[in-house]
């Protein structure tokens, strides 16, 4: 494992992080190639057809933005089981918006995307004001949201505008590829745009990397000035926003919206963080890792799912994924 411990250092009155996470992201990559070279005779050469490429940039979508957003909050030390929740929520009321109220669909999906901010920011608050445990704080909020989601609706909710799924089912046609269209799915770029401007915000802002520190020593961010609730707070509500995103753009590419969607989401978001490097305990990750993360992951799951390997099986996987990079993590930290 990587040295990828935090160097904190004042320079003319300002907090600066740097952390070293390039070999983090070599392994990773090694692993992406690994993954997809083992691909070719597990799957006879299925997963390079055109569809299934297309449809595992598709999945990975949901995927990586709720990773973007766990990150954060991963960094200032604290964990957000709440993101499947918001996302079946934020699904259900775009979708609701439209079918039983008939607003633009622009205006539906920007009320869903902002829902997720707002449970982010009751979650942050509450951590951050209130000294509230991360952990029971986003567990009541998944048993809350979860709730709504089936007093709001029981039954699937199916929007008939046409421009609802317009976004979900937007596609760039490149060309063939094993006999079927390689395309990139609108939703995948928004998901890229999404971790670019979150690179830019924790490596180019104050508040960004001071986000960093909060994890790893929050006395020393209060020493210096900073707003430690502030940081808190705005990594739940990126979180929220992440995830209201994603429920949206889910929403938009399925024909029906249920009240279980999003069921065990943050068990991918979780792994795909700490696969890339990041620590629970809080101010170790980065941008490039939890990206690597999603892909090894993405990789994975569609391996699997390839081989018809039963989806409880793969959530056994990926548990015990996690918990073996925590005792690497931990082994790593004892020799250093």
């Amino acid at each position: 494992m990587m040295d990828n411990s935090l160097d904190v250092t004042f320079r003319r009155g300002r907090l600066e992080i740097r952390g070293r996470d390039v070999t983090m992201v070599v392994l990773l990559a090694i692993a992406v190639v690994a993954l997809m070279i083992v691909a070719v005779p597990l799957t006879n050469g299925v997963f390079y057809t055109g569809n299934n490429l297309t449809n595992l940039m598709r999945q990975m979508t949901t995927t990586g933005l709720l990773s973007l957003g766990m990150l954060f909050v991963i960094l200032t030390g604290g964990i957000d089981l709440s993101v499947g929740s918001i996302v079946a929520f934020s699904a259900l009321l775009a979708a609701g918006l439209s079918l039983r109220h008939d607003l633009p669909v622009p205006l539906c999906f920007l009320i869903g995307a902002a829902t997720g901010a707002v449970w982010g920011a009751i979650s942050g608050s509450l951590v951050a004001r209130f000294k509230l445990a991360p952990f029971v704080v986003t567990l009541a909020a998944m048993t809350t949201i979860r709730g709504l989601c089936y007093v709001y609706s029981d039954v699937p909710i199916g929007p008939k505008d046409p421009g609802f799924k317009a976004l979900g089912a937007f596609t760039f046609k490149t060309f063939k590829v094993s006999g079927s269209t390689l395309a990139f799915p609108a939703t995948t770029l928004i998901m890229i745009g999404f971790f670019i401007l979150g690179m830019v915000f924790l490596n180019r802002t104050s508040l960004g990397r001071s986000t960093i520190a909060i994890g790893g020593n929050r006395e020393t961010v209060r020493l210096a000035g900073i707003s430690v609730a502030k940081g808190i707070i705005t990594a739940y509500v990126i979180s929220g926003i992440c995830a209201g995103t994603a429920g949206v753009l889910l929403a938009s590419r399925l024909n029906n919206v249920q009240p279980t969607l999003g069921t065990a989401y943050e068990l991918d978001a979780i792994a795909a963080c700490v696969i890339g490097g990041a620590n629970l305990a809080g101010g170790r990750g980065t941008i490039r890792g939890t990206v690597m993360g999603v892909l090894v992951l993405a990789i994975m799951n569609n391996l699997l799912s390839l081989r018809s390997v039963d989806t409880y099986w793969q959530s056994v996987l990926k548990g015990l994924i996690i918990i073996l990079v925590i005792l690497l993590q931990a082994r790593s930290r004892q020799r250093g």
